[in-house]
């Protein structure tokens, strides 16, 4: 069973979130710990799962140009072995980095990237459009992004 979070792992993490470069040794600085308990208690948060990975997060206007739309996605039956299929098969999209099951007028929100509209209008067309009980798809295209968090607001 998970142990519940203390004030300790809290601040390990939220310090974690900002910088997953950051050494168990400046952790435990910012803390007023030492470096041993604070080392240890991270294995534990990522033995536990709290820690499911640790990412680099890209500046992609650097790497190359690309859009980000959101597709909202209603199926036409949302029977639970259908719904289980569309995330099977979505999960396999490269253009898709983020997948919800959300409730409301849609079934699913997609957070797409691709390099430009005519790439989106292919991946709507060639893969969304031809899996089964597709009802709806709508596109939200971003224009500027203001903010883009990438951590949880830890209380």
């Amino acid at each position: 069973m998970l142990e519940k979070l203390d004030a300790i792992d809290r601040g390990i993490l939220k310090i974690l979130e900002k910088d997953a470069k950051t050494v168990a040794k400046s952790i435990a600085e910012q803390l007023g710990l030492t470096k041993t308990p604070v080392y240890e208690r991270i294995k534990r948060l990522e033995k536990e799962g709290y820690i499911k990975n640790y990412v680099a997060v890209l500046d992609t206007d650097k790497i190359e140009q690309s859009i980000t739309v959101f597709s909202f996605v209603s199926l036409e039956a949302q029977k639970g072995s259908l719904m289980d299929d569309f995330l099977e098969k979505v999960k396999q999209f490269n253009e898709v980095s983020e997948c919800y099951v959300v409730g409301g007028e849609f079934d699913f929100l997609l957070k797409v990237t691709v390099k430009n509209l005519d790439a989106y209008y292919d991946f709507a067309k060639s893969k969304i459009a031809t899996l089964p009980n597709i009802g709806a798809v709508k596109s939200a295209f971003v224009l500027n992004e203001a903010k883009n968090q990438q951590y949880f607001p830890l209380l």
